[in-house]
């Protein structure tokens, strides 16, 4: 019988009448089961984060630290457990899925960390007028009230930590809602800030059906603040149904890898790979496309063509390089993009093989603008190759996309690589490596169709936070 997990809401562990069934994506494993909360319980759980919040905002930054160490140190010590379900759960190598645990502990201890070190100012001013009196102004940061925290399946933990320990330090409340499908991996998650001993309401989960209370959560009067991480179609309706509140967006990409005639060939087909290829390309920082220079365009093919023969393909388990997608859906459409490349005379360097959600790496040269792959993001282990015959020709069509999260230029010259850094409509540009999310304490947005406001430890502490003056004369 497969476990029940519960809901952690106002200090205790609490089911629901309706329940929604978890397996593993790979080989359909039940893994268990989470609560299909209602409207009047996500109420509940509402009420019970704000009254917890003068409390809990009342608390010096060095005190809500300490709480978020214990909460860090939890996650170390449980990392291979948590690693084992995540691994199942959304079906990534057990290495990276214990990897994305650590990883979160440490930026749960970085924003601790930074928060303590958050800081004000002291202004010094008067009016215009010349009899107006000498005014001094304290400048502080306060919490915006209740943040609603929604992480994605693909770093179902990683991505919840980015958002609740800067939300937390801040004086916030949170509100988490896993990813369905990741969701028993985000409630293994909230047991380690359970057990880190946070007072009741300060953290609460909630699981349950999009067409139930997905549009609820977001437009609850209590919210005042929707941190979400997913797809720009679910991105753009939490923006329409937020309103005037502030939001933290990060949304889709089709991060390109612009590559010159001078680049090292071999340290760009390495790092395309790496980054289009890891997690299966599920990634929203994957490399989506290479727009190459022609003339170097055969022998970057074979480079490339040569690092993605080397992937391992096969289940989460064995630490496969690609590993079965997250739906049936997912496989679907990522085979949809492969047939109509080829119909529209794309040229395939690797063999297409599908087996259920499990798709092998597909590349594709001489890739051209009329066909979908080359503006649909993938979420997939699918890598266009698209030849130009000018840096502004590639700068022209990775413009064109309706997304703006990051790029690549691959060149030796330094002068042209900034030159063109600065026309690319993108949140982040990369000189000589992959398309990423980190470093943690770098900022990380995306422009245009790709997000909402700047992430970063110290930006999300700063974005889930208000400013507050409070202004007296000295004479």
């Amino acid at each position: 019988m497969s476990k029940q997990y519960k809901n952690y809401i106002n200090g205790e562990w609490k089911t629901s009448e309706k329940e929604i069934a978890i397996f593993a994506p790979a080989d359909n494993e039940a893994l268990g089961t989470v609560p299909a909360m209602s409207q009047a319980e996500v109420d509940d759980a509402m009420a019970a984060a704000r009254a917890a919040l003068p409390a809990w905002r009342s608390l010096s930054y060095v005190e809500r630290a300490a709480y978020l160490h214990k909460v860090a140190d939890i996650l170390v010590r449980d990392q291979e457990k948590i690693g084992a379900i995540l691994s199942k759960e959304v079906a990534k190598g057990y290495k990276a899925a214990v990897s994305e645990v650590v990883r979160t502990a440490d930026i749960i201890r970085y924003a601790a960390e930074e928060g303590v070190r958050l800081s004000g100012e002291v202004l010094e001013g008067g009016s215009f007028e010349a009899a107006s009196k000498k005014k001094i102004a304290v400048v502080r940061r306060e919490p915006v009230g209740v943040v609603l925290a929604i992480s994605p399946f693909n770093y179902p933990v990683n991505l919840a930590g980015s958002k609740i320990a800067p939300a937390l330090i801040g004086g916030n409340v949170v509100m988490f809602k896993p990813p369905t499908q990741g969701s028993i991996s985000g409630l293994l998650l909230a047991e380690a800030f359970v057990e880190a001993g946070l007072p009741a309401g300060v953290f609460n989960t909630i699981t349950g059906r999009g067409s139930e209370i997905g549009d609820y959560i977001v437009e609850h009067p209590e919210v005042n603040f929707v941190n979400f991480t997913g797809s720009t179609p679910v991105g753009e309706r939490i923006g329409q149904l937020a309103g005037m509140r502030p939001i933290m967006l990060e949304l889709g990409g089709k991060d390109s890898a612009i590559v010159l005639e001078d680049a090292d060939l071999e340290l760009t087909a390495k790092q395309v790979v790496a980054g289009a290829f890891g997690y299966s390309g599920q990634r929203c920082t994957a490399v989506k496309r290479v727009l190459v220079m022609d003339s170097v365009a055969d022998k970057l093919a074979d480079l490339i063509k040569a690092e993605v023969l080397k992937l391992s393909v096969g289940m989460p388990e064995d630490n496969a390089d690609i590993t079965p997608l997250i739906d049936t859906a997912a496989a679907d459409f990522i085979q949809g993009l492969v047939e109509d490349a080829a119909d529209k005379g794309a040229t395939a360097l690797t063999e297409f093989k599908r087996e259920a959600n499990l798709i092998t790496p597909v590349l594709f040269d001489k890739v051209t603008t009329d066909m979908r792959l080359a503006w649909e993001e993938p979420f997939g282990p699918v890598l266009p190759i698209i030849r130009v015959t000018s840096v502004e020709e590639a700068i022209a069509i990775s413009n064109q996309s309706e997304y703006g999260l990051q790029a690549s230029v691959f060149t030796q010259n330094f002068p042209q690589a900034f030159a063109i850094a600065e026309q690319l409509e993108v949140g982040t540009v990369h000189i000589n490596n992959k398309t990423q999310r980190g470093t943690d304490n770098f900022p990380f947005l995306g422009a245009k169709k790709s997000g909402a406001g700047v992430q970063g430890v110290k930006y999300s502490i700063e974005a889930m936070t208000q400013v507050k003056s409070v202004v007296f004369d000295i004479q």
